[in-house]
């Protein structure tokens, strides 16, 4: 796994995206603390609202934005959205009103939105070959899960000497080193993008109809959601459980958060022996079917009242954590993987924004349902309204993915005859 880090390139690239994850987990932790600051027990009901605006932002305006920006430069566009991310993360220490949290997140996050999809799609140019490309997939989980326990890490230990405040300006110095990373980086001549020639609306929606001419991506679309259940639990009822019902400090929900990326990351490690072994269909839907089951474990527990203060409801629910962190990786890791098979030179930065914008989309359901659920009905409920649309997910995925399926060159030519392919191939010709 660690032998694409031999490639200049992707070296610096994935330096960007690890410098770029720390400051986030920094970001995450500080914003739950301003939150609990400013609603005290409603912080749930907050951080579901701040959420669902980052994914209003990462739904509504990815796609558009990949459009716009197709005929720049790929290493202005991530240097640009970067120095936007660092500017709106420095005004978030000077946050008075819930309503400002709202709207500074979603600046912050249309950057986001801008910098993530062109940064995915361009790793499969970087990296040509399948199996070195798997091996950077299994990286870049390991990257996310090794920012869920390093952050957490690192904040804790910043917040014995300093208030949660200063822990935004972590965040602004990862997205500034991102930047800089990116800006002596090398970028391959065909990693550039093509000079599109179709109407805005024909490139904003090219890979939404991709998605849903593929039997793949249509299962993933039903995996995103199975995946957006437990994320949303844990981030954002994390504080509430830590806070206010096992009564614990600060630091402990760094450590919580910590665990859900450890399970990820034992994942992580794993995946390109299993992958090799098992195929992509196996192992994500093997996640697909465990994770409501570690909901409603943890609907249980909180509806009977089992969690509580004692020392082991603290250990229970990192249990939970850490089954929940693993069993998402199964489906996270191997996700990109589909998209590439999906999609050309051409076609991958709209495949992949749609992905970027489908996926978060998911969101917009998942994030209410965890804080407002939450905060109405109890912690026990919420879990429950999310284990539910989980298994509705994941019911979804194995219908849409069957055992025997054409292979990735016989559905792309069913594509051209749907008249996609050829379009693009007169629209969007190659650089």
């Amino acid at each position: 796994m660690w032998s694409v880090l031999r490639n200049a390139t992707y070296r610096r690239l994935f330096a960007a995206q690890i410098v770029a994850l720390i400051g986030t987990g920094l970001l995450t932790v500080a914003l739950g603390l301003l939150a609990y600051d400013l609603a005290g027990s409603n912080a749930g009901a907050v951080l579901g609202t701040a959420l669902t605006v980052k994914m209003l932002a990462y739904v509504g305006l990815a796609p558009v934005i990949t459009a716009l920006v197709a005929r720049w430069p790929r290493k202005r566009v991530l240097i640009g959205a970067d120095m936007l991310r660092a500017v709106m993360a420095l005004s978030l220490p000077f946050i008075s009103e819930t309503w400002q949290i709202y709207a500074v997140i979603f600046l912050l996050q249309s950057a986001s939105a801008t910098f993530t999809p062109a940064f995915q799609s361009l790793i499969p140019a970087v990296l040509p070959d399948e199996r070195e490309y798997t091996r950077a997939l299994s990286l870049s989980r390991l990257a996310y899960d090794m920012e869920a326990l390093a952050s957490p890490a690192i904040a804790a230990l910043l917040l014995t000497v300093v208030g949660y405040n200063n822990l935004f300006l972590g965040t602004v110095a990862g997205f500034l080193s991102s930047a800089a990373m990116v800006a002596i980086s090398t970028l391959p001549k065909n990693a550039s993008a093509p000079v599109p020639q179709a109407s805005l609306w024909h490139r904003t929606t090219l890979g939404a109809r991709i998605f849903w001419r593929n039997r793949r991506l249509r299962s993933l679309l039903a995996l995103n959601l199975v995946v957006a259940a437990p994320t949303a639990m844990v981030l954002v009822n994390t504080v509430v459980y830590v806070r206010d019902v096992l009564r614990r400090p600060d630091t402990d929900l760094a450590l919580a958060l910590a665990c859900f990326g450890v399970g990820s990351m034992i994942v992580a490690l794993a995946a390109p022996q299993v992958l090799d072994r098992f195929g992509d269909r196996a192992v994500m839907l093997t996640g697909a079917a465990v994770i409501p089951f570690i909901l409603a474990g943890a609907a249980a527990l909180s509806l009977d009242r089992a969690l509580d203060p004692a020392p082991s409801g603290w250990w229970l629910l990192l249990g939970l954590w850490l089954l929940l962190g693993a069993a998402s990786a199964t489906i996270l890791t191997p996700s990109s993987r589909l998209l590439r098979e999906a999609s050309t030179e051409d076609t991958r930065p709209y495949v992949f924004a749609a992905q970027f914008s489908l996926s978060h989309a998911c969101y917009i359901l998942t994030y209410p349902l965890a804080g407002w659920v939450g905060a109405v009905a109890g912690l026990g409920w919420a879990a429950l309204a999310l284990t539910i649309v989980a298994i509705i997910a994941s019911a979804g995925a194995f219908l849409s993915w069957p055992r025997h399926v054409a292979a990735p060159a016989t559905e792309a030519a069913g594509e051209e005859q749907h008249g996609e392919q050829p379009a693009l191939q007169r629209t969007t010709p190659r650089a």
